[in-house]
C-alpha cells in the first residue's frame, strides 16, 4: 500500500509515485520477497503499461513484467544483494522523470554502489504508464 504524503504539485506527485517504485522494488529483491511485495508495485502501474528495455528484448507488457517478476523470485533471483537504490539525479518534464541511479549491493560483507544507469519514467492518470531503461 503506497504511503500517505502531502502532494503540492504534479512534480511531488510524480516524483512520490517514482520513490515508491523504487522503495517497493528493494523489498521486493530481498530473499524473503513475496507475491504481494511483487502486487504492491504493479498497483503502481497504469493497466496499459509497458516496460522498454533494448539491451534486455524491447517492449514488454504488464503481464509480461510481471510474470518475469514472478520468474525471478520463485527461481531465486531475489537474494538480498540488492540492499537500496540510490537516485543519483532526477530531471523533471511534462508528466516524466529522467532518473539515473545505482543498486546498492552488498559484496563480500560490504555495500558497494554498482554502475549508474538512466531510466525514462512516464506517467498517465496519477500511474506510472512506460519505463524505459537505457543501461546494459
Amino acid at each position: 500500500m503506497a504511503q500517505q504524503t502531502d502532494l503540492k504539485t504534479s512534480q511531488d506527485s510524480l516524483n512520490h509515485l517514482l520513490n515508491e517504485y523504487y522503495r517497493l522494488n528493494v523489498i521486493v529483491f530481498q530473499a524473503n520477497s513475496t507475491i504481494e511485495d511483487i502486487n504492491n508495485i504493479f498497483e503502481l502501474f497504469a493497466d496499459d503499461f509497458t516496460y522498454v528495455h533494448e539491451q534486455y528484448g524491447g517492449v514488454y507488457s504488464r503481464e509480461d513484467l510481471y510474470n518475469g517478476y514472478k520468474r525471478n523470485q520463485e527461481n531465486g533471483g531475489y537474494d538480498g544483494e540488492v540492499v537500496d537504490i540510490k537516485v543519483n539525479n532526477k530531471i523533471f518534464g511534462y508528466n516524466a522523470i529522467a532518473v539515473s541511479k545505482s543498486f546498492m549491493l552488498k559484496k563480500k560483507g560490504s555495500i558497494k554502489a554498482g554502475d549508474p544507469q538512466l531510466a525514462l519514467f512516464e506517467f498517465k492518470d496519477g500511474k506510472i504508464y512506460r519505463i524505459t531503461e537505457y543501461w546494459k
